[in-house]
């Protein structure tokens, strides 16, 4: 199969052929339904409950709960918007729009059954798998604002950040919008999902504001080992992400998810390395923080380079990232509580740029396409980087700034000392508390 044949099962769903996706030559490929299925567990596995106790091992135990309520109420919440229309308004045609946005002919998919067929996949196993990368996405955020924003606030958030925000920047690329018309090459999300959410992360820790506290008191995490369980999961779980996105149980699926482990163990062992040669001992965080900065890093990646190529980019995760992470939080002193935008956000960024290099079949990579250089794809890379940066930074700030006057971000300086468990859910994560 050709490369362009390849990328347009990522980046030109099918949808958007909905003729074709009903002909009677394509049948129901049994294979690749049962492994979109399964990918489709792995990656909701990622959010909940794998990011959920990541996210909630790092925070103090006062706040616990909190972050636990936010990742599954956010769950639930895209799960109905992107029923109510957003999956509609990515994957199809938007007639005269269709560059910039799609159509409203699948708002609560009214012809869907059991027979309609995206690619050789049911309607439905599509709906579900794409969906379950909106639930992460605004999901990675609460990183960001952990420990001192209102439940309220959150919910409203989310829920216009899916729609301003995520519904345009992943018709873009995944819907065949304008980037995805220049090129842009993104597998699984490293501009979609992770510079998306990473943007969106360092604009709501800049309008929020620092934690009482921060940066003199120290704020460690409550939970190493519901840290490290919660970053286990997010591993396994990312093979459903990455491999997935294939949309086939093929040679391409298992490159994929070889890639991805060597993303993941490259980049934990650098950041190991490199806290270890800095700080004297090798930390637990350190190299769990690692696997997640290889893993967001080499995702845009995932479907395009070879073994080679992954290595490359997962050390330069794990060098990049661990930098980012202390450039940002000592020398700038953001309050990005959980380093969602230089883990991220960086890495994304990274990993985006350098698929464009190492997708070369040079570089061990599945091959541009025809008649393109190595810098006119990174040059590619660059305006869909550079595009996503911006619509989300703007329209991050926008929706907070005008949350912020309408119900208001924030609980107060007392109620923040005092923990949002019990300030905004009457519970407690500890009977001792």
């Amino acid at each position: 199969m050709s490369f362009s044949a390849r990328y347009a099962m990522r980046t030109l769903p099918l949808l958007l052929l909905p003729k074709l996706a009903l002909a009677d030559a394509l049948q129901l490929n049994q294979a690749n339904t049962a492994w979109v299925l399964t990918s489709t567990v792995l990656v909701l596995f990622m959010t909940i409950p794998g990011l959920s106790l990541f996210y909630a091992g790092l925070v103090r135990s006062k706040n616990v709960l909190s972050v636990l309520m936010q990742c599954f109420a956010i769950t639930c919440l895209v799960s109905i918007l992107w029923l109510a229309g957003v999956y509609s308004f990515i994957f199809t045609d938007g007639a005269g729009l269709q560059a910039v946005i799609g159509g409203a002919s699948k708002i609560f998919l009214p012809d869907i059954n059991t027979t309609v067929l995206v690619g050789d996949i049911p309607e439905t196993v599509y709906f579900m798998f794409q969906m379950t990368f909106a639930i992460i996405t605004p999901a990675l955020i609460v990183g960001a604002f952990a420990e001192r924003m209102k439940f309220s606030a959150m919910l409203w958030f989310s829920a216009l950040w899916l729609i301003i925000v995520y519904m345009p920047v992943c018709h873009w690329i995944w819907g065949g919008g304008w980037l995805a018309k220049y090129g842009a090459m993104d597998f699984a999300g490293g501009i979609v999902i992770h510079v998306n959410a990473g943007v969106a992360a360092l604009v709501s820790a800049l309008v929020l504001g620092k934690r009482k506290g921060f940066p003199t008191t120290a704020m460690p995490p409550h939970n190493m080992t519901m840290v490290v369980t919660g970053a286990g999961m997010l591993w396994v779980g990312w093979f459903g992400f990455n491999a997935g996105s294939a949309l086939t149980s093929d040679g391409r699926a298992g490159m994929a998810m070889l890639v991805t482990h060597i993303g993941a163990a490259s980049g934990s062992l650098t950041w190991m390395f490199i806290e270890w040669k800095r700080f004297g001992k090798p930390s637990v965080l350190g190299i769990v923080t690692g696997m997640v900065a290889g893993l967001g890093t080499i995702t845009p990646a995932s479907g395009f380079v070879g073994p080679f190529g992954a290595l490359f980019i997962g050390v330069t995760a794990g060098f990049v990232c661990f930098y980012a992470t202390q450039y940002v939080k000592r020398t700038l002193k953001i309050d990005d509580s959980l380093d969602v935008f230089p883990v991220h956000g960086i890495g994304g960024i990274t990993g985006s740029l350098l698929t464009g290099v190492f997708a070369a079949s040079s570089f061990g990579g599945l091959g541009l396409p025809e008649g393109v250089s190595i810098i006119k794809q990174v040059g590619i890379q660059a305006l869909a980087i550079s595009a996503t940066i911006l619509w989300s930074g703007l329209f991050s700030y926008l929706i907070l700034k005008g949350l912020d006057k309408w119900i208001g971000l924030r609980v107060t300086p007392d109620e923040e000392v005092q923990g949002l468990d019990t300030v905004l859910h009457e519970e407690t994560g500890y009977l001792d508390l």
